[in-house]
């Protein structure tokens, strides 16, 4: 008789899933399909504009090898949404395995989507896979932060080893128009500290935009931008930007008005301050 694997002992592991589809209703972004299992949730906050505003929750409360949430995001033609995350998500020492974090989001005909979670805080010995999926209708508009701290500096915490994956994919009328990845694997504490790669410097944040406005708003992300670590560039309509920073503080202080100024003056959501 063959023996059944004993599952006593395994440890658990979070899994989440959340999917938000929005619709145009009477000049407003409705919601149209919603969709929340296991430890992903969606909060959707009353605003005061047209536009929609989505809080993505993961209420294991941080990820470790093993864990896999998956977000998709749908915005329906000519609907506007804000994507952001409660809090920033935390990444903690994997014994084994790998957390998965994978977001999908589509954009559709006139539709603008503003992808902006929170930080992404990596502990020591932590083991993450993250993807970024977009596709975009051929007139839509796209933005996107991802940041990333190595520990956080304020609370004595390095990052000395760990592993770290992270993949874009943005493709427009199904024409790839934007792909990167990024590895630190192994002694990322030394890695980071070489001048080709972090300098030293612990936090970092990629900025992306593509639309309508993307060559009026690289004179404005430069001089905000300043003489800080960073760099603009825009190129085949596609305005990109790259930060670092010594911790998360300093990062803040400059991805928080760069956000503002690809937003058109907008503030970054409020639960970024709470």
């Amino acid at each position: 008789m063959q023996q059944q694997p004993d599952h006593r002992h395994a440890p658990q592991r979070a899994r989440g899933e959340g999917r938000l589809v929005t619709k145009a209703f009477q000049g407003r972004t409705r919601l149209s399909e919603f969709y929340q299992e296991g430890c992903a949730k969606i909060r959707l906050p009353e605003t005061f504009s047209p536009e929609m505003e989505a809080i993505l929750i993961n209420t294991s409360g941080g990820l470790t090898g093993g864990d896999r949430v998956g977000w998709k995001i749908v915005a329906g033609d000519g609907t506007a949404a804000t994507i952001t995350t409660q809090a920033n998500e935390k990444i903690y020492k994997a014994s084994a395995d790998t957390a998965r974090l994978d977001t999908r989001i589509e954009v559709g005909e006139g539709a603008v989507v503003h992808w902006l979670p929170q930080e992404t805080i990596l502990f020591d010995r932590s083991s993450l896979t993250r993807s970024l999926e977009v596709d975009l209708h051929e007139n839509s508009e796209f933005l996107a932060v991802e940041a990333v701290l190595l520990g956080r500096k304020a609370m004595g915490e390095a990052v000395v080893s760990g592993f770290f994956r992270d993949r874009w994919r943005i493709r427009r009328s199904g024409k790839l128009i934007h792909a990167e990845d990024l590895r630190l694997e192994g002694e990322v504490e030394s890695l980071s500290d070489q001048s080709s790669v972090l300098s030293g410097q612990v936090a970092f944040a990629t900025l992306f935009y593509t639309g309508p406005r993307a060559e009026a708003l690289l004179a404005p992300l430069r001089s905000v931008l300043g003489d800080a670590n960073a760099g603009a560039s825009l190129w085949n309509n596609k305005l990109i930007a790259r930060i670092t920073a010594i911790d998360g503080f300093a990062l803040r202080k400059i991805l928080v008005p760069a956000i503002s100024v690809l937003r058109n003056g907008a503030p970054v959501p409020k639960v970024w301050h709470i």
